[in-house]
């Protein structure tokens, strides 16, 4: 049973996380060890608990974006599938074997991807393989396997995985977000599914956090609508730096 302290520091926690999957994308993996100091939860239920609450969070983001017309469905649509192949998996690898080493290099991929992205803050001319329709949705697919084998092994969910590496390959940052809304529904769901079977979920946790990531969603998703382009661009670059630096320092130390 958590006391009053850390319940409140949860919900603050569990809103924050919300904030950043609305306003970037990206922010799903603070939220696992904010249950592993905070609730208490082991590594494994850490990561399967926030991937489950990750399912509400992309419904929710999925609908701020798409009414603001920033999804782009052509696009989009191949990376979800790339993610629902390969969730379940990840989360199959995630009870088979110990996921640090993989861990660390998936970390090491989103602070490249970050460090990159930096460099070259204004982006390519245009999304890679534009001029080959077919090739370009063979690469989303690729991508959106990545991320969706990312979420279910790391419970991080796809868009840490899935928004970086878009953006590194040119694709307009409210595209690649409002497409990260909807792999988080399906990386989530997929890899759930995996850990309903191979891992554990603490589900009245998921039912208190829930809540609060809805609410950091939708006041995210309204932040990022009214900011610049290049300055989203710099942000999650340098918010990937942070996130794989701490996912690095986690699979390192835990």
């Amino acid at each position: 049973m958590l006391d009053l302290a850390t319940l409140v520091w949860l919900v603050l926690s569990s809103f924050g996380v919300g904030a950043f999957i609305g306003a970037v994308g990206i922010g799903g993996v603070l939220l696992i060890p904010a249950l592993i100091y905070l609730a208490g939860l082991s590594v494994h239920q850490a990561m399967a608990t926030a991937l489950a609450s990750f399912i509400a969070t992309g419904v929710a983001g999925t609908m701020a974006f798409q009414r603001k017309g920033s999804i782009s469905w052509p696009v989009t649509i191949p990376v979800c599938v790339g993610a629902v192949l390969f969730g379940f998996l990840g989360a199959l690898v995630n009870s088979l074997v110990n996921a640090q080493g993989l861990s660390v290099i998936l970390a090491v991929v989103i602070v490249f991807a970050g460090v990159y992205t930096i460099a070259s803050v204004k982006g390519m001319p245009e999304p890679a393989l534009s001029r080959f329709p077919r090739l370009q949705r063979l690469l989303l697919l690729g991508i959106g396997g990545f991320a969706g084998f990312g979420a279910g092994l790391t419970g991080a969910g796809g868009p840490v995985l899935s928004v970086p590496v878009m953006i590194v390959f040119g694709f307009p940052p409210l595209q690649t977000i409002g497409a990260s809304q909807v792999l988080q529904i399906l990386a989530s769901v997929s890899g759930t599914a995996g850990n309903l079977k191979y891992g554990a979920i603490d589900f009245p946790l998921v039912g208190i956090i829930v809540l609060f990531e809805i609410a950091g969603v939708f006041l995210g998703a309204r932040i990022v609508h009214a900011v610049n382009e290049v300055l989203v661009r710099r942000f999650v670059a340098w918010l990937c730096v942070v996130v794989g630096g701490g996912m690095l320092a986690r699979a390192l130390w835990t």
